[in-house]
């Protein structure tokens, strides 16, 4: 399936579902890049430390999950074939993120975040909104929402132990394809979202990384 194009409402709605359960269940679709963590040597973490480090990752692993919602819930409802694919491949992109971090967590012992279906559910929502206001706003949201994981990820390479370089390695390539997603959806013709919605999209930001941290 390259696009949306030849999708009634209905088809991409059920579609968006089928794509809600392989998101939750790790069977997301992806563009099969490598693993960047794969040559970069384990090193011993002390038991803080490694649990540091899967703590950073969850959060990062319930942010790709936000962010795959995201993208499926305006491509659902996007009325612009253009960004229909631009979401479906941005997802599809983001898809390496999540099995990135799920593997991370894997290798450190720990779990995902036990509250991703609402993360998901309340992400699905805000892009559906999104995407109905219009195309322009919608990408807004892309830009806004990339912006802010690059803060995140910007801030969780200098907090990793110093021995922990394979999640290193792969934050620092997630933080690269962020900034072209981000690029993507300015050049698309992203608007300026208002400061009260960047406000109010920080504070829930706030929310899921310290509940994704613990729980």
């Amino acid at each position: 399936m390259n696009s949306y194009r030849h999708y009634t409402f209905i088809d991409r709605l059920c579609l968006g579902v089928d794509q809600a359960v392989r998101a939750l269940t790790d069977t997301v679709k992806t563009t099969g890049a490598a693993y960047p963590g794969k040559k970069i040597a384990e090193q011993p973490l002390s038991s803080e430390q490694r649990k540091h480090s899967a703590a950073l990752m969850r959060i990062n692993h319930a942010g790709e999950i936000c962010a795959q919602a995201l993208y499926h819930g305006q491509g659902v409802v996007s009325r612009s074939q253009d960004v229909q694919e631009k979401m479906r491949q941005a997802a599809v992109e983001e898809g390496d993120h999540l099995a990135w971090c799920r593997q991370r967590l894997d290798e450190l012992g720990s779990h995902p975040s036990y509250l991703n279906p609402f993360w998901y559910a309340g992400s699905f929502c805000i892009g559906m909104v999104a995407g109905m206001i219009g195309d322009k706003w919608s990408l807004g949201f892309v830009a806004e929402t990339e912006r802010q994981v690059i803060k995140h990820l910007k801030g969780h390479l200098h907090s990793l132990p110093a021995d922990d370089q394979r999640s290193y390695k792969i934050l620092e390539q997630m933080e690269s394809d962020e900034a072209r997603h981000r690029d993507e959806a300015i050049a698309l013709g992203a608007k300026e979202l208002p400061k009260m919605i960047k406000q109010g999209m920080g504070l829930a930001s706030k929310i899921m990384v310290k509940s994704a941290y613990w729980i």
